[in-house]
């Protein structure tokens, strides 16, 4: 009887095991990742980028008009960072500065390329936007898990704070 039950116990076993790993995630769409101040605007992928870091792009948007403020306090306005290419779409954040203090951090495109970057960016970027506002730089902790869109979006926002002068 004991033999019986152990070869019934492992048969089960092996069949929950491989019905587990059958299992699919499920897939669906992601609503956009809510920022800073806003909500995300994501753009297609982009083909073929190559490359296993992320670079700058040559169709990066432009800087939206930041203007300096005349008395002397620092940088006031918007100041777009260059797209970077990751190996799962691109990543681009904006930076809203008052008086030479970051205010704000929006992602305006994310790594896209399937539901599992878009699932990956939609939980790392709120993290990135906090500590990037609580240190007031881009020099923070990546996102474990999302090392190739953390990479992206501390060099888009290096390149918004050079922009900004900050």
């Amino acid at each position: 009887m004991a033999v019986r039950r152990t070869a019934v116990l492992t048969a089960s076993t092996v069949a929950g095991i491989v019905l587990l790993l059958g299992l699919k995630p499920h897939q669906s769409t992601l609503p956009a990742i809510a920022g800073s101040g806003g909500s995300t605007a994501v753009a297609p992928p982009v083909s073929g980028s190559g490359s296993s870091r992320p670079s700058p792009s040559s169709n990066s948007r432009g800087s939206k008009g930041g203007k300096r403020s005349s008395g002397g306090g620092g940088a006031t306005g918007t100041y777009a960072g260059a797209v970077m290419q990751t190996p799962y779409g691109p990543m681009q954040v904006e930076a809203t500065f008052s008086h030479g203090r970051m205010t704000g951090v929006r992602a305006l495109q994310t790594p896209n390329d399937s539901g599992r970057s878009q699932s990956i960016a939609a939980s790392s970027v709120p993290t990135l936007t906090r500590e990037a506002l609580a240190a007031q730089s881009a020099q923070i902790q990546a996102v474990s898990g999302a090392s190739y869109t953390s990479e992206g979006y501390m060099q888009s926002l290096q390149s918004a704070l050079d922009k900004a002068g900050a």
